[in-house]
């Protein structure tokens, strides 16, 4: 509370219309990543993730930004396992992205299949996130790309984020992304998205853009 600004607060409840106003303190991210920081140095922090659910907005954010930085992969999935049900909103999902999963790719897969099958708006949310952040690269494989294509979710933060997910592949694998679009296999809202979105990114050629443009349905 020492840290609100209403300001700050009115603006975030613009941005995130499935939290009440009430709910929100008003404490910008920076110092919400600085008191976690804190939190994690002082190792004073377990007892508060055990306090679920929350009853601010800023204190799921805390939430969030404390697990993207735990060192051991086995409880950070536990933890991340026990939090996903109480996550309500957009930001607070993508807040987290846990930096052992650098280094665990392996078991990290496995997870996200789970995830991404999961009927729970954030839960999918979060698994295809978790995709997009570290196997697009030198981890891909054609697959994953149809482990989004396979979800069928009427929620609009789930196939927000899918089409962020294809936006970004086609950045990063061209080839295989317009594969999977010139075959019609999307639902035409997340289709449609992805090529916007695309086609806003300073990632993609002009050329590609044309092309996109065309594909649109």
């Amino acid at each position: 509370m020492s840290l609100q600004d209403e300001s700050y607060a009115n603006f975030q409840s613009k941005l995130i219309p499935t939290v009440a106003r009430e709910k929100i303190i008003g404490v910008r991210v920076p110092q919400v990543r600085k008191l976690a920081k804190e939190l994690l140095r002082e190792g004073d922090y377990k007892e508060f993730l055990d306090q679920l659910p929350h009853t601010y907005y800023d204190e799921d954010m805390l939430h969030g930004l404390l697990l993207s930085e735990l060192k051991d992969y086995t409880l950070c999935i536990r933890r991340i396992e026990q939090f996903l049900p109480y996550v309500d909103n957009w930001a607070v999902c993508d807040c987290m992205s846990p930096k052992v999963f650098r280094k665990n790719k392996d078991f990290l897969l496995d997870k996200i299949r789970e995830w991404t099958a999961s009927e729970d708006t954030y839960t999918c949310r979060f698994g295809v996130g978790m995709l997009m952040t570290h196997f697009l690269e030198e981890d891909f494989e054609p697959e994953y790309l149809e482990m989004v294509a396979c979800i069928q979710s009427e929620e609009y933060y789930v196939n927000m984020m899918r089409a962020w997910f294809y936006a970004t592949a086609l950045a990063r694998q061209w080839e295989a992304t317009i594969a999977v679009l010139a075959t019609g296999r999307l639902d035409i809202w997340t289709h449609n998205k992805t090529i916007q979105k695309a086609r806003e990114s300073f990632r993609i050629t002009a050329e590609q853009k044309e092309q996109l443009k065309t594909m649109k349905r």
